[in-house]
C-alpha cells in the first residue's frame, strides 16, 4: 500500500477513535446495553483457546493483506481491515485492524495487540490463526482480551508471480475474528 493510502487509513482510524472518545461513556453504554448474542465459533483443534478463557466478541472483517517486494519475493507488509458487528441484521463497524497486529475499537478507543502462536493452513486463503494478546489499552471492547482467533479466512494470499523493485500489492481478504477474555 502506498504511503499516502496508509496515511489516509491511519487518519481515518485516528478520527474514528477521537470521535468515540469525545462521545465518552454514552457510546460505551449504548453499545454495552445491547444483548450480546454471539455466534458459534468453529476452530481447528490447533487453534483452540486454552481453558479459562471465554468468548466475548465475534466480528466479520473485510479488508486487504498488503505485500511488498523484498529480494524478488512478496512479503507481508500489513493487514488493513474493518471489523463489523452483525447485530440487528446491520453491519455496524466496530473496529479497525492494522499492522502490529492491532485491533482498535471505533466505539470506545480500546485496543489489543497480539502475536500469532499457532496457525492452520487454508487452501486459497491466508491461514487461520490463534493469537495471544501482548498488550491491551483502554476500557471497553478490547479491555482484558487474552486471545484472538482469525477464522473462516477467504483470499488475501500473496501473488505467486515473482516481483521486482519495491512493488506493493494489496489483496482483498475476509475473515471472522473471535476475541476472548479470562473467565472470571
Amino acid at each position: 500500500m502506498k504511503l499516502a493510502k496508509r496515511i489516509a487509513l491511519t487518519t481515518t482510524a485516528v478520527a474514528a477513535t477521537a470521535a468515540a472518545t469525545v462521545l465518552g461513556t454514552t457510546a460505551v453504554q449504548a453499545y454495552s446495553a445491547r444483548p450480546a448474542h454471539l455466534p458459534a465459533v468453529h476452530a481447528p483443534a490447533a487453534l483452540a483457546v486454552p481453558d479459562g478463557n471465554r468468548l466475548t466478541g465475534v466480528y466479520s472483517a473485510h479488508g486487504v493483506q498488503t505485500y511488498t517486494c523484498t529480494d524478488g519475493a512478496w512479503k507481508l507488509l500489513e493487514p488493513a481491515a474493518t471489523l463489523s458487528d452483525r447485530r440487528d441484521r446491520a453491519h455496524r463497524p466496530v473496529a479497525l485492524h492494522s499492522r502490529g497486529p492491532v485491533w482498535v475499537s471505533t466505539v470506545d478507543g480500546s485496543a489489543v495487540n497480539a502475536s500469532a502462536i499457532a496457525n492452520s493452513p487454508k487452501d486459497g486463503a491466508v491461514p487461520e490463526l490463534l493469537l495471544k494478546a501482548t498488550a491491551t489499552r483502554g476500557a471497553g471492547t478490547f479491555e482484558g482480551v487474552t486471545y484472538v482467533q482469525r477464522l473462516d479466512t477467504e483470499g488475501g494470499v500473496a501473488p505467486a508471480a515473482a516481483c521486482a523493485g519495491t512493488d506493493q500489492v494489496s489483496v482483498p481478504y475476509s475473515a471472522t475474528y473471535a476475541f476472548y477474555k479470562a473467565a472470571s
